[in-house]
């Protein structure tokens, strides 16, 4: 029977003595290191990717599933593959539009107790199952050429601001982050620009990070012209 948040909640908040949860860690170690094996091992052979990022509530109605599904369409014609959180709502949106123009179609997925089920658009030989979000999202980080962050929640927040941080503070080499909907996003930008930037938070130049978009075309436009007018490639 499928436990409830309640439930839930009485588990981890569970006593532990101090040998269980010694035990529990040393077991974690190997789920992790396995984890990291079995997604450099296959993230390794496929190639650029751009990853797409957005809510798993967005229903097949919303027109943001549509544009969603055409920047992933669109990559795919210029020779990238697609990764997403492996769900549904946009990253299924995205997996779909890479799948049906015979594109690579990544997923992504993250073990959950409630909404989070791989879609029916993702490779076969393509879907990594993770149990830990933090292994999860360094495959982001380290296999894709490009953040694309369409509408959604506390999860693409992470992703989105976990990349500012790493790319601000030159972790990792600096690539394109574009968010798709003005609508959607135009407050938040204005808010960085307004508070952290007011506040001598972040610097001017941590603005043009982000590249903020409405149509397919824009956003794979962004992709295209990063690696051009730096003279880079994509890790082919």
């Amino acid at each position: 029977m499928e436990k409830n948040n309640e439930d839930l909640l009485k588990e981890a908040f569970k006593t532990k003595d101090w040998q269980e949860i010694k035990s529990n860690d040393s077991w974690s170690t190997f789920k992790i290191i396995a984890e990291f094996i079995q997604g450099f091992d296959k993230l390794a052979r496929i190639g650029p990717c751009v990853s797409i990022f957005g809510s798993a509530r967005t229903p097949k109605t919303n027109k943001y599933y549509k544009i969603a599904t055409n920047i992933a369409s669109e990559l795919t014609k210029y020779g990238y593959g697609v990764i997403t959180g492996g769900g549904p709502g946009i990253m299924e949106a995205a997996n779909y539009g890479a799948q049906k123009e015979n594109g690579k179609s990544v997923g992504l997925n993250i073990v959950l107790p409630f909404e989070q089920t791989p879609n029916a658009y993702i490779d076969p030989d393509k879907l990594i199952n993770f149990d830990y979000f933090f292994t999860r999202k360094l495959m982001f980080i380290k296999y894709s050429q490009g953040f694309i962050v369409m509408p959604g929640g506390f999860g693409t927040l992470d992703e989105l601001f976990e990349s500012l941080t790493l790319i601000q503070t030159m972790k990792i080499a600096h690539f394109p982050i574009v968010l798709v909907g003005k609508d959607y996003w135009s407050e938040l930008v204005l808010w960085i620009k307004n508070s952290m930037l007011k506040e001598q938070n972040i610097k001017e130049e941590d603005i043009d990070l982000i590249k903020l978009v409405d149509t397919p075309e824009e956003a794979v436009n962004i992709i295209n012209t990063f690696y051009s007018k730096y003279l880079l490639k994509p890790n082919f």
